[in-house]
């Protein structure tokens, strides 16, 4: 009669088989290229400070790159750029078309700094012709980028945008939230495109679930007017301006 194997004995004959590499994984883990890849953050990071370390008092504005010329969006832009200009902040965009362009033409065009932190994409984005010369720098890592935006930020304006956009005033909000900035005023302008989502995080984040409180909303503002959102960036600030972190 035929001896059943016990459960110790049929595991000694198990075959042990190599991994299998999954199908969509395409590059192994590589000491040497991550780490020169450190070199290169570490030079994007000092080309980032090197530019901003005369830029004084400065504000990031961002939105859609879809917005076109002669749009009311970009005539707002264009508009914030010179008012901020003309209260001494440098302007500071992501270098690209539509509300960064407008924001740098403004800026430049009233005689301010006009600073392009632009991003490497497969799709080419192009600094826009409104940047300072000495104040463009060119990222290929989104981190880095985001680091020099809000570090030297006394306001983050945020017209109308999409993904983008979005991100980088989440990513705000969660950093002075959780403590790792310093406060700073988020200002999102046109009331009629983000009032849905102020509202939302104001009805359900905080007040229906909990999740965030109060004070977290303290320093978000919804806004139309141009001069109102100077006003704004001016009272956050009555003792003077300083870096994030």
């Amino acid at each position: 009669m035929e001896r059943h194997r016990t459960a110790s004995e049929a595991s000694k004959e198990k075959v042990v088989l190599p991994l299998a590499k999954h199908p969509g994984f395409t590059r192994e883990s590589d000491f040497m290229v991550d780490g020169w890849r450190v070199f290169k953050i570490m030079a994007e990071f000092v080309s980032g400070f090197e530019t901003m370390s005369d830029a004084g008092p400065a504000v990031t504005v961002f939105g859609s790159t879809r917005v076109k010329s002669g749009s009311a969006e970009y005539l707002l832009a264009e508009k914030l750029g010179k008012l901020l200009a003309a209260e001494g902040f440098s302007v500071i965009t992501g270098g690209g078309p539509g509300v960064m362009e407008a924001a740098n033409k403004g800026a430049q065009g009233a005689g301010g700094r006009s600073i392009g932190f632009n991003i490497k994409l497969p799709n080419q984005q192009y600094p826009n012709k409104y940047i300072d010369q000495d104040k463009l720098v060119s990222f290929q890592y989104f981190f880095v980028r985001k680091v020099m935006f809000i570090k030297y930020a006394q306001a983050f304006i945020a017209l109308p945008g999409g993904f983008g956009t979005l991100d980088e005033v989440a990513e705000a909000i969660t950093l002075i939230q959780t403590g790792k900035s310093d406060r700073f005023p988020v200002i999102l302008v046109g009331k009629s495109y983000w009032e849905g989502f102020y509202r939302w995080i104001q009805d359900t984040m905080q007040k229906e679930k909990g999740y965030i409180s109060a004070d977290d909303l303290g320093f978000i503002y919804l806004e139309d007017s141009p001069e109102e959102v100077i006003a704004i960036i001016k009272g956050f600030y009555p003792d003077g301006y300083s870096l994030n972190f």
